[in-house]
């Protein structure tokens, strides 16, 4: 399995330890979820503002969050699926904001790094096909992410 991932870091917050942080974790829940073959994905850590726009823009809700996932593998109604032989597999985009990420690991008392990581992973599982929409859902994925998190040593 090859995990290509693009990093870009728009707020000029992130080292380098938080870029190894992300990468060493994506690949390891990649290898967790059985992610064969080739496959790319990018992760952008942006502003609080930058957040809020995109949120508004593709979900209606004119307040920041936490991360936002766009799943290219997701199709829309009426649409086809394209499938190109021997290209990667192109999971999509994670956005983190990074004062949210600051924010919610104070408030919930656990490491920046944590918090980074609880986002992170959410933000790959949605590129996965998980979601939280239903109860069940919602148990499911966040079970999956409390394992890939603990198993990783990211434990709360």
């Amino acid at each position: 399995m090859a995990l290509n991932i693009d990093f870009a870091d728009e707020t000029g917050k992130f080292g380098e330890h938080e870029m190894n942080l992300l990468d060493g974790l994506l690949r390891f829940a990649a290898k967790e979820e059985g992610l064969e073959g080739e496959a790319e994905l990018s992760v952008t850590v942006v502003s609080n503002e930058a957040i809020q726009e995109l949120n508004r823009a593709y979900r209606g809700k004119d307040q920041p969050t936490d991360v936002i996932s766009f799943a290219m593998e997701e199709k829309g109604e009426g649409e086809t699926e394209l499938i190109g032989e021997g290209l990667p597999r192109v999971l999509g985009d994670i956005v983190i904001s990074a004062e949210k990420t600051a924010e919610q690991a104070e408030a919930y008392g656990h490491s920046f790094d944590r918090e980074l990581g609880f986002l992170a992973v959410h933000g790959f599982l949605h590129l996965l096909g998980y979601d939280h929409m239903t109860k069940e859902e919602e148990e499911r994925m966040f079970s999956r992410q409390r394992e890939i998190l603990d198993s990783y040593g990211l434990e709360r």
